[in-house]
């Protein structure tokens, strides 16, 4: 079974998110929103299907990385979620929450050893560009 395909997303805590997204963007061209960007890509086996990577700023107080007291979080693509927490959990991995599905995909956060949070998700079924009716 495959673990981890990707770098689905990174996101960090900074003392003034707006005023990050301004830099990134005026200095380095990211074009960003008040959530950050999406670097659209294609996968390598098939390009006719598209994926993405998100980077995204937080503020310093934010909750959502929690219980981890780090100021970022790697979020990773994975294969099959519900498999994947099956055999972390054998591993005695600390899984942190319960599984959420939205209409972007399945999403589960754990923590390594050094306590730092790790999103995975698992992306809804990729768009063949050809099976886009507009």
């Amino acid at each position: 079974m495959k673990k981890v395909t990707g770098l689905g997303g990174v996101f960090f805590k900074c003392e003034d998110p707006k005023g990050m997204n301004e830099w990134y963007a005026k200095n380095l061209g990211v074009p960003t929103s008040e959530y950050g960007t999406t670097f659209e890509w294609r996968h390598a086996d098939d390009p006719s299907k598209k994926g993405a990577t998100a980077w995204s700023t937080f503020p310093q107080d934010t909750k959502y990385f929690n219980p981890s007291a780090k100021p970022f979080m790697i979020n990773y693509r994975v294969e099959n979620l519900v498999e994947l927490v099956a055999e972390l959990k054998k591993e005695n991995v600390t899984i942190v929450d319960e599984m959420a599905e939205y209409d972007y995909g399945k999403f589960v956060h754990v923590l390594d050893p050094e306590g730092n949070i790790i999103e995975l998700w698992e992306p809804k079924d990729e768009v063949d560009e050809d099976e886009v009716v507009g």
